[in-house]
């Protein structure tokens, strides 16, 4: 039997959600707005994605309110994606992906989060151990985990070598 190209016939949250960004790029995108890629081309080197597939994720998470395309150049005109409270609230569903996915498949620690007011490693759910708290996701700093490639051949993973800040901005031109 075909798997069908929706889930129209499902009345299920998890079925609701995937239509959205059960798509094998569109979390990779979400996942690099989170790290702070805005602009177009950033997305395209960092991702390795084909430009009509990364037009098209885009598009689709704009319309559904995930990210909000922002105008940061008039000539020529160019525009930046940043996530919007909607795709803010996805951070628990990708840090616990990243989790399960490090401890089950990878082993591998890649990148750490952290709590960026006491500098304690983030636990799964992204509750600082040292505090007792929940992070807001403007709180987590992200740093090179020991497992992380030291020397990335493109501009934004040489940018995101240094710590900083989830959401803020990435300055691959500075890498």
């Amino acid at each position: 039997m075909a798997l069908g190209k929706d889930y129209a016939t499902q009345e299920c949250s998890i079925a609701s959600a995937l239509e959205v960004i059960g798509e094998r790029w569109t979390l990779l995108v979400i996942r690099d707005a989170f790290y702070g890629v805005r602009r177009y081309n950033d997305f395209l080197v960092h991702l390795g994605i084909p430009r009509a597939v990364l037009a098209s994720r885009l598009q689709a998470l704009t319309a559904q309110g995930i990210l909000e395309k922002r105008r940061y150049q008039e000539s020529p005109p160019r525009d930046e994606y940043v996530l919007t409270d909607r795709g803010i609230a996805l951070w628990p569903t990708l840090r616990a992906l990243g989790v399960w996915g490090r401890e089950q498949l990878t082993h591998r620690k890649l990148r750490i989060f952290r709590h960026a007011d006491c500098g304690t490693e983030l636990g799964p759910f992204s509750e600082c151990p040292a505090c007792g708290t929940v992070v807001a996701v403007p709180d987590v700093e992200i740093v090179p985990g020991p497992d992380l490639n030291r020397d990335p051949a493109d501009p934004v993973s040489r940018a995101l070598l240094k710590p900083k800040r989830l959401l803020q901005p990435v300055d691959a031109d500075a890498a």
